[in-house]
């Protein structure tokens, strides 16, 4: 069978296969009822030397009239004609996925989708709008008869992915083919842009490439001067040292032992010992004259007076009638 595309009213397909699948060589003819002659294709579409379609261009397009294909099959001297059913072109277009998808913030926390579309006749097309947020598992999908959607209750915590595709109403043709879906466009609290699909490309750019780039590039910067900064106020305001540190083992190795810690010799440290000894000097009162007793009593021999050790007492002296014996 024939397969026939009308793409966005601008050229049409007929194709019958693939390389994989044809083993004759294959010409196409075609007509309208009542209209024109046949004509054999002037456009093959050729896979590896194998014709596998034909191209019409827009000049050779009709809409609203019945078509007809006719195929030849040429296979060893042999041909087979092979006609196909009447077709009617206003039901086979598939137009081009929109563009210029663009995103607005509206009141009471709604969006507002709108895109234009390539399609020469905007009044014939219908969409539908396909989204999903990053917390969803599943695609929401809504029909829209013209080319705005809005969305009535976002979550600004979330961010959201769009996509708009087309077809002919029924107003225009009776279709299935849809155009592919557009480029997306993203909203919300992490996407790169809140626009058309070329801002989020360069958004994209500039967050991704160009901001770590530069971010980098600055701490670089930063620990250059740091490093430099931290010079200068070394040369201009010099640290005053903290000598606390010398003493902790002073106090905490040697017990606040100064000649250790100082690695004085044991020698020079005796050297500045004292070397004599000095005799305890003991000093009495004697007893009065008439109880007096002579200390040497028990020796047989008077102990020496030292000249001018026994003095007269003086009159008002506190040690009157006293003796002093050194």
């Amino acid at each position: 069978g024939v397969e026939c595309v009308l793409f966005n009213e601008e050229y049409m397909t007929c194709t019958w296969g693939s390389r994989e699948t044809l083993t004759a060589n294959y010409s196409l003819y075609y007509w309208y009822e009542n209209r024109s002659p046949v004509v054999e294709c002037k456009h093959y579409l050729q896979d590896r030397g194998i014709s596998v379609g034909c191209r019409l261009n827009q000049s050779e397009i009709i809409q609203f009239q019945p078509f007809h294909v006719l195929i030849n099959a040429s296979l060893g001297g042999r041909t087979l004609e092979i006609p196909s059913e009447r077709m009617q072109l206003q039901d086979l277009v598939k137009p081009e996925a929109p563009i210029n998808l663009t995103i607005r913030n509206m009141s009471n926390n709604q969006l507002q989708l709108t895109w234009t579309s390539p399609y020469p006749k905007a009044q014939c097309l219908e969409h539908a709008v396909k989204y999903r947020s990053n917390k969803d598992t599943s695609w929401t999908e809504h029909q829209v008869k013209g080319n705005v959607f809005s969305l009535p209750s976002v979550d600004y915590e979330k961010y959201y992915t769009f996509y708009v595709r087309s077809k002919i109403n029924s107003y225009c043709g009776s279709t299935q083919l849809w155009s592919e879906w557009s480029v997306p466009v993203v909203w919300g609290s992490n996407s790169t842009s809140k626009g058309t699909a070329e801002e989020q490309l360069h958004w994209f750019w500039i967050h991704t490439v160009l901001i770590p780039i530069a971010s980098c590039l600055l701490l670089l910067v930063l620990v250059i001067l740091l490093v430099r900064m931290e010079r200068v106020w070394v040369i201009l305001m010099p640290r005053i040292p903290n000598p606390s540190k010398n003493f902790d083992e002073l106090f905490i190795t040697h017990n606040g032992n100064f000649q250790e810690w100082a690695g004085v010799p044991k020698d020079v440290v005796e050297s500045f010992k004292p070397n004599y000894s000095e005799n305890i000097c003991y000093v009495s009162e004697l007893p009065p004259k008439e109880s007096y007793e002579p200390l040497w009593e028990s020796s047989n021999h008077p102990p020496s007076v030292m000249p001018g050790a026994l003095a007269a007492p003086h009159e008002h002296s506190p040690y009157k009638n006293s003796y002093v014996g050194v």
